[in-house]
């Protein structure tokens, strides 16, 4: 087995609308990956065929080394946390981890360990109904973790959940990372899930429109890298007459600072030049952003009409 996710001229249909149309990608241990794409894109049919919840029309799909069409034990070594979770109102939330954690073979042991990781031991003895829907998220994510699972699937992971909540949901998802484990996360929150993903897999109308890390992606794209210049006051008019000439200059901010576009082709000569400059006080660069990148590459929603999810 060299992947956990290998997918192979992968289809779906419903009658006449293709929901997935001939995806080839494979997702490596050790990763998270971002699954991106708009309403309908075809991201949660992928995620079912997945988790075998659905039979594929063409092509073919591999999960740990199994076709996951009616493979149940293996739904025993995957977990899901799907985007609105719903649990049983009457039940605490120890309660039902001791049920799922019953199913998947897991110990009473793990499930208070885990309500701990998840910040929900002072409430694990209350009922479900009374929990907000950042606890019944963060109790999602805990049932999606029982029995150590080689797979983890998010969908919309971070919904309901306050900064400090997101921020402890990714350091759970850092050490999947660090064990070996594969996490596969949906999120429209690009700026949000950026710091924490390897690459992404980027679907549009049920098409795989790029795959890979994101340096990869970022260097298909061959986007201009942004520069934000603090100028030396004395000598501004001149620095802008030559970055105008030059036709780098997009803006100048309100806080003085003069924002550049700069070809990735001539960037480190540009750097240099500009470094030594004695008119420059100070730069930053920023590469571009998995939101720009998606959008170069047409992920976003078309204006016909929409596949089935």
């Amino acid at each position: 087995m060299n992947h956990p996710i290998e997918c192979h001229a992968l289809a779906k249909r419903y009658g006449e609308l293709a929901a997935l149309d001939g995806i080839d990608a494979r997702v490596p241990h050790g990763q998270v990956i971002g699954l991106l794409g708009h309403n309908g894109a075809g991201k949660s049919t992928l995620i079912k065929l997945i988790l075998g919840l659905i039979a594929p029309s063409g092509g073919r799909i591999e999960v740990l080394g199994q076709s996951p069409w009616r493979a149940h034990a293996l739904r025993r070594r995957i977990g899901y946390l799907p985007e609105s979770a719903t649990f049983y109102a009457s039940l605490t939330g120890r309660e039902l981890l001791d049920y799922l954690a019953r199913l998947k073979q897991a110990s009473r042991t793990q499930v208070t360990t885990l309500l701990e990781r998840v910040g929900l031991a002072h409430a694990a003895d209350r009922r479900i109904g009374t929990y907000s829907k950042g606890m019944r998220q963060r109790l999602g994510l805990a049932q999606a973790l029982l029995g150590s699972p080689e797979l983890v699937l998010l969908d919309e992971p971070t919904t309901g959940l306050d900064p400090q909540a997101t921020r402890e949901l990714y350091r759970i998802v850092g050490e999947l990372r660090a064990d070996g484990r594969c996490v596969l996360v949906s999120s429209h929150l690009l700026a949000e899930l950026e710091p924490h993903i390897d690459g992404a897999l980027i679907l549009r109308q049920g098409k795989l429109l790029a795959a890979g890390s994101l340096h990869a992606l970022g260097e298909q794209a061959a986007l201009p890298a942004q520069v934000l210049l603090r100028p030396r006051e004395p000598a501004m008019s001149e620095l802008i007459a030559r970055l105008e000439m030059g036709g780098l200059l997009t803006q100048t901010r309100p806080d003085g600072r003069l924002e550049l576009q700069v070809p990735r082709a001539s960037k480190l000569r540009v750097l240099r030049e500009l470094l030594a400059d004695p008119a420059v006080v100070d730069l930053d660069v920023r590469e571009p952003t998995l939101a720009q990148l998606y959008d170069w590459l047409g992920a976003g929603p078309p204006s016909t009409t929409e596949v089935p999810a």
